[in-house]
């Protein structure tokens, strides 16, 4: 190095102006009750206004420790030759924890039309190997109105919201404290493996949750629309007969092409029953009983089978194949005896029968398995009201309206037993 370049370099770092540490701990400590105060009000405040709907959310906040600070205070003075002040943005911190990745968007969302936000970082698949968590969202916020205006104050006028996944949440705290902290920096390749590794695999699990997450979701919404085309059919049968009402089914639907939401060549149990009751919400009837019966053919556990018959049943039931229909239910409940809605179903399928001994006394079955059913008690009483015990039927259409007092066709229905009993 040249004589003079070394001698500017000795100079500069003798009139340089270095921070006072010990006088910015006492104003940092001095302040610090503020800063604890300010957290505390800007989690409710996430909690109540941002964050209203998702309960399954956690948020935890807490400000920055002098240590951290300080730390942070140099480096940007190192990477700010020329300031003399250094301003800290994330001395207070908020983290939105998600069970899942697919919350991450949707409280970032959340976040951006509730506050005004300064910067957004996201940390990305570039990261080194001490960093997991590519969809970790940073958001730098402008405290709120009603906060900052509690708390006036010169030193902190904006705040971090960290948004993150369970897994990346958990990776975070122990990087902190066996990376970040002790500032850490493996130099044996076996050990930079090995931290490679646990990264790799939280990512996995938290991918993996994600897509059982969104099977889970459309495999509810298949189910959900299934059990309700099955009553459907049953209030045909059932309910028009009282209440006089033209109602329509659906019947077979056409054979028309679709595309299933799991390959058809898949032999997985999952993706069978998936496309099944797909097949079957689409009124491809034939199409969903060849993929229960597929999976029956797998052989499943006693319980799983069971709900495949159950599944199978209510389809041969759409089809009018009532007696396949109570054959598969009984199947389920030989199975699982303690499934008591395959029982209820077989009664339901004898009521459309119009064979009400048998249905009655497969009601009473599974209210004696699970009294708290109160369309079990509703279709009960409709069955009472065929046989002519309208007390009984009474009785059973006020225990249904008891357990569920928005139950609009039990009230209807026992304003026509009143009107039966003269009361």
């Amino acid at each position: 190095m040249p004589i003079n370049v070394f001698l500017f370099d000795r100079i500069k770092q003798v009139t340089m102006t270095f921070p006072n540490k010990a006088a910015l701990q006492k104003q940092y400590e001095e302040t610090r009750e503020c800063r604890e105060s300010i957290t505390h009000e800007l989690v409710e405040y996430v909690e109540k206004n941002v964050l209203a709907s998702m309960t399954h959310l956690t948020v935890k906040g807490r400000p920055k420790s002098f240590k951290s600070f300080y730390k942070k205070y140099l480096r940007y003075l190192r990477a700010n030759p020329e300031q003399d002040k250094a301003l800290i943005p994330d001395q207070i911190g908020v983290r939105v924890v998600c069970p899942f990745l697919e919350d991450i968007a949707v409280v970032e969302e959340a976040c951006r039309k509730k506050f005004s936000v300064f910067e957004i970082e996201q940390k990305g698949s570039d990261y080194s190997f001490k960093e997991f968590g590519y969809e970790s969202i940073h958001l730098l916020v402008k405290l709120p109105d009603e906060i900052f205006a509690k708390w006036k104050n010169d030193f902190v006028t904006v705040a971090e919201i960290q948004i993150r996944t369970i897994l990346q949440d958990a990776w975070a705290e122990v990087e902190h404290e066996l990376v970040y902290k002790t500032e850490f920096t493996p130099y044996d390749e076996q050990m930079k493996r090995k931290l490679a590794a646990v990264n790799a695999m939280l990512f996995l699990a938290d991918t993996t949750f994600q897509e059982i997450r969104t099977y889970q979701r459309q495999f509810r919404y298949e189910l959900d629309k299934r059990h309700d085309s099955f009553f459907k059919k049953v209030e045909e049968f059932t309910d028009n007969t009282i209440f006089r009402e033209a109602l329509t089914g659906d019947g077979n639907a056409k054979d028309e092409a679709f595309t299933f939401p799991a390959p058809v060549s898949s032999r997985s149990i999952d993706d069978l029953l998936l496309n099944a009751l797909y097949a079957h919400n689409k009124g491809q009837l034939d199409k969903a009983i060849s993929f229960y019966s597929d999976i029956l053919s797998l052989e499943p556990p006693e319980k799983t089978a069971s709900i495949i018959y159950k599944h199978r049943g209510m389809a041969y039931f759409a089809q009018s194949r009532y007696e396949d229909a109570a054959g598969d239910f009984t199947l389920s409940l030989n199975l699982d005896p303690s499934a008591y809605k395959s029982i209820y179903y077989r009664a339901v399928v004898r009521q459309v029968q119009k064979n009400y001994p048998a249905a009655a006394e497969d009601f009473s079955r599974a209210l004696s398995m699970n009294a708290y059913q109160p369309w079990a008690l509703y279709r009960r009483a409709q069955v009472f009201y065929h046989i002519g015990d309208y007390p009984a039927a009474l009785a059973d259409c006020e225990s249904a309206i008891a357990l569920d007092p928005d139950f609009g066709e039990a009230a209807k229905f026992k304003t026509i037993l009143l009107s039966k009993l003269k009361m």
